[in-house]
């Protein structure tokens, strides 16, 4: 009996088949890089500025506050907020805040990314004549604030630097609507400070330039948001801070997080289109409405139609009744944690983070 021959493939026949084996394995590389890249546009650190309630003493001077944090949300902060002065004053005694090296330390070997939010101020309001724009320009400060940059330089590691927020409204003495300032100065006084850290050498300080929200667009400043911003160049993270004050007097009404953020979010992201955002202050009153939808909600749309934000720092502070701590109800407390502990919400896994400005999780 003749042996079989194998029948050959015709030419044509092997091109197509390497052709499609090639058109097949592209088609994965590409799949596989949009996955990378989706997987990435959806990550997001989250945390919370915890006030006094847990230990007596706010976090991050008290690491337990935010061990009690953890316990009630059920997950690891990957981020944790605190504010802080120029001056701190204690009735007519005032002080100079000095870089807070252990607490950024303590935060770090938790595996949170530090976020300090640090004002030009002292005694607090809105008035204060030794804190005008034009003395920050004008140097009055420039010896604080090198030897502050120079003990960031020190410390080495980054974190996040939200200088002089919510400059958009007139209740800080650095708004250009208060305290005497005048239109520019805003964006001068920020250029000078951060050109001090620069020369410095504390570069690993990311800048973030934080608005309120914008709810109806009733000032020229809400309007014309952009001639507030620094610059690319002087900016690392966008961010929006905003509060649903729910019905009480004087508050515009129970709000849906879009309601609050949205007119606000398409602003900062057509003025910085390509930086990161973070939401610095961001909390709901239980009056009027619930409390736990409301959570829930916030939980869900930011990932899924809010791409450009990438971390959320909840407001867990006793604020003027608000009600802002999520730990007020049972069922606030459970929305919450449900919420949290997708897989889209970063865990604290940052105690070795060294990239500086700090990249999305």
């Amino acid at each position: 009996m003749k042996p079989r021959i194998p029948r050959l493939m015709s030419p044509r026949t092997v091109l197509t088949a390497a052709a499609l084996a090639l058109m097949v394995s592209c088609l994965a590389l590409v799949s596989a890089s949009l996955a990378a890249k989706r997987a990435k546009a959806s990550s997001i650190y989250w945390g919370a500025q915890i006030g006094s309630q847990f230990t007596g003493n706010a976090a991050p001077y008290n690491m337990k506050a935010v061990s009690k944090f953890q316990h009630v949300t059920g997950k690891g902060l990957s981020t944790v907020g605190w504010t802080a002065p120029f001056s701190v004053c204690t009735g007519s005694s005032c002080a100079p805040y000095v870089f807070p090296d252990t607490a950024m330390e303590d935060v770090r070997d938790y595996g949170a990314v530090p976020f300090l939010a640090w004002g030009s101020e002292g005694s607090g309001g809105a008035t204060q004549p030794d804190f005008q724009l034009s003395d920050v320009i004008n140097g009055k400060y420039d010896s604080y604030i090198s030897t502050f940059a120079s003990k960031a330089r020190q410390w080495g590691h980054p974190f996040l630097l939200r200088f002089n927020w919510e400059m958009n409204g007139n209740w800080f003495p650095w708004s250009e609507r208060a305290n005497g300032n005048k239109p520019g100065e805003y964006v001068a006084a920020w250029r000078h400070v951060h050109d001090i850290f620069t020369s410095m050498g504390a570069t690993n300080a990311s800048w973030v330039w934080c608005p309120n929200v914008n709810i109806n667009n009733n000032s020229a400043l809400q309007r014309n948001l952009g001639s507030l911003y620094p610059g690319n160049a002087y900016v690392d993270w966008t961010c929006i801070d905003g509060f649903n004050w729910g019905k009480r007097s004087g508050s515009p009404g129970w709000l849906s997080f879009s309601r609050i953020y949205r007119r606000t979010y398409r602003q900062v992201v057509k003025i910085a289109p390509s930086k990161p955002m973070i939401l610095g202050e961001i909390a709901s009153s239980d009056y009027g409405g619930s409390k736990a939808a409301w959570i829930r909600n916030m939980l869900h749309v930011i990932p899924r139609h809010y791409r450009k934000i990438h971390g959320l720092v909840w407001f867990d502070v006793n604020d003027r009744g608000a009600h802002w701590p999520i730990e007020t109800s049972r069922s606030a407390k459970k929305a919450f944690r449900h919420g949290i502990h997708s897989r889209v919400y970063a865990r604290n896994n940052f105690a070795n983070l060294n990239a500086s400005p700090i990249p999305v999780p």
